[in-house]
């Protein structure tokens, strides 16, 4: 006779979240870690600014964003197009400047932006 085995979890290291998540959902293989789907990047709608407030970007929902940089006379403002995790600016000039999507963090020109 055949058993159908379920995974077996030691419940005795997880926290809170992680229990919550996992009775949240069925297990499935390939989910990653204790069934938990793997992390994605971090939708970048929103306001993002660097932790010394020198760069300041807000991304809208309508394909635009403006932004400020200390040092630059001219506020930044154009559109953007969002390709996997690369958010490519453009701005009204046509400079193009991409944009690394992360976990709660944007990179750009040497900038790390957390949420603002």
């Amino acid at each position: 006779m055949r058993h159908h085995a379920e995974p077996h979890l030691d419940l005795t290291v997880l926290d809170t979240a992680a229990l919550l998540a996992i009775a949240m959902r069925e297990l499935k293989a390939g989910d990653g870690p204790l069934g938990v789907a793997p992390p994605r990047a971090t939708d970048p709608v929103g306001s993002w600014r660097s932790a010394d407030g020198s760069v300041r970007l807000d991304i809208r929902t309508d394909g635009t964003y403006a932004g400020t940089v200390a040092g630059r006379k001219k506020p930044a403002h154009g559109t953007y197009r969002l390709d996997g995790s690369t958010l490519t600016l453009r701005d009204d000039s046509g400079l193009k400047t991409p944009v690394t999507v992360g976990q709660g963090v944007l990179e750009m020109a040497g900038h790390r932006l957390g949420p603002a």
